[in-house]
C-alpha cells in the first residue's frame, strides 16, 4: 500500500502549486519575471525561487505580489489544485501499468478528441524505437526527443489526451511544460498493482537489468513509487485505479475532468 504524503511532502506539493499559479498568471498575461518583480517590490531572484517551489513567502510578500497581479491573495494560498487549468488537454501521468494508455484512449473517444501516447511521438522525433534511442543516444537524448516531441503535440493540438511516460516527470523542465500547459491526472496504483498489470502486458523495461524474481521486481517499483511520489503529487487531480475495474476507473476519470 502507498504511503500518505510526509508532512514534509505535502509542504512541497503546496509550494510548487503556489509558484504553478504565479507562473501560469505570467504567461497567460504575457508579463516578464523581471517586469513582476518591479511592479511587486518582490525581487526577481525570489520570485524565480518561489516559481520553481522553493519560496517560503511571507503573507506581506505575498500580498503585495496577489495585488500586482491583480488577483485575491486567496486564489494563490488555496489548499485545492487548480481544477481550472487547461481543460482542453488532459494529461495521464504515473507509472507504468497505471492504466494511462486504456483511460486514455477511452478517455479521448469518450471526449471525441485525439489520444496521444507521448512515447510513440518520441519515436517519430528520433526516428527510432525507444530502445535504440537509448542504447544510441542515451538517457540525456531521449530527454531532448521528449521535450522536442512534448513542444510538437502542444503546438499542434489544442485539445487532447495525453499519456505521457512514468519518468517524464523527473525532467523538471519538461514536467512544468506539461502541468502548465495541461490539466494534469496523476493515475495512482498500488506496487502490487503496477507488477500485475506490466506482467499482464508483457513488459518489464522499466526493470530488465534488476530484476531477480518477482520480489526484487517488486521492491523496485516500490523504490520507483518512493521516490516520485513528491513529483506526481504535484498534478492538479489524482485518481486512485487500485482495486477498480477500468470501467469504474473510466467513471471516475470522466466525472472529474471536463473538457470545454
Amino acid at each position: 500500500m502507498n504511503a500518505p504524503l510526509t508532512a514534509a511532502q505535502q509542504e512541497a506539493a503546496y509550494l510548487a502549486r503556489l509558484g504553478e499559479r504565479v507562473r501560469a498568471w505570467r504567461g497567460a498575461n504575457g508579463m516578464t519575471r523581471k517586469s513582476l518583480a518591479a511592479a511587486s517590490g518582490v525581487s526577481e531572484r525570489y520570485l524565480a525561487q518561489l516559481e520553481a517551489g522553493q519560496g517560503n513567502i511571507s503573507v506581506l510578500l505575498l500580498r503585495k505580489l496577489a495585488h500586482a497581479m491583480g488577483v485575491a491573495v486567496e486564489s494563490l494560498v488555496r489548499e485545492e489544485p487548480d481544477d481550472e487549468a487547461p481543460g482542453r488537454r488532459v494529461a495521464l501521468i504515473g507509472l507504468r501499468g497505471a492504466g494511462k494508455s486504456s483511460l486514455g484512449a477511452k478517455l479521448a473517444a469518450a471526449r471525441g478528441v485525439p489520444f496521444i501516447e507521448l512515447d510513440a511521438e518520441v519515436e517519430r522525433e528520433a526516428g527510432a524505437r525507444l530502445g535504440e534511442v537509448f542504447a544510441m543516444y542515451g538517457q540525456e537524448a531521449y530527454r531532448r526527443f521528449e521535450r522536442r516531441a512534448l513542444e510538437r503535440v502542444l503546438r499542434t493540438h489544442e485539445s487532447m489526451v495525453i499519456a505521457v511516460g512514468g519518468s517524464l516527470v523527473t525532467d523538471p523542465d519538461t514536467y512544468r511544460l506539461l502541468l502548465d500547459n495541461c490539466r494534469t491526472v496523476w493515475l495512482k496504483a498500488k506496487p502490487e498493482e503496477h507488477m500485475n498489470r506490466v506482467i499482464a502486458q508483457g513488459d518489464m523495461r522499466p526493470f530488465e537489468g534488476k530484476m531477480r524474481g518477482r520480489s526484487a521486481a517488486l521492491d523496485e517499483i516500490r523504490k520507483l513509487l518512493e521516490d516520485r511520489d513528491r513529483l506526481y503529487a504535484r498534478a492538479g487531480l489524482t485518481i486512485e485505479t487500485s482495486g477498480k475495474s477500468l470501467k469504474s476507473a473510466l467513471d471516475e476519470l470522466k466525472s472529474k475532468v471536463t473538457m470545454p
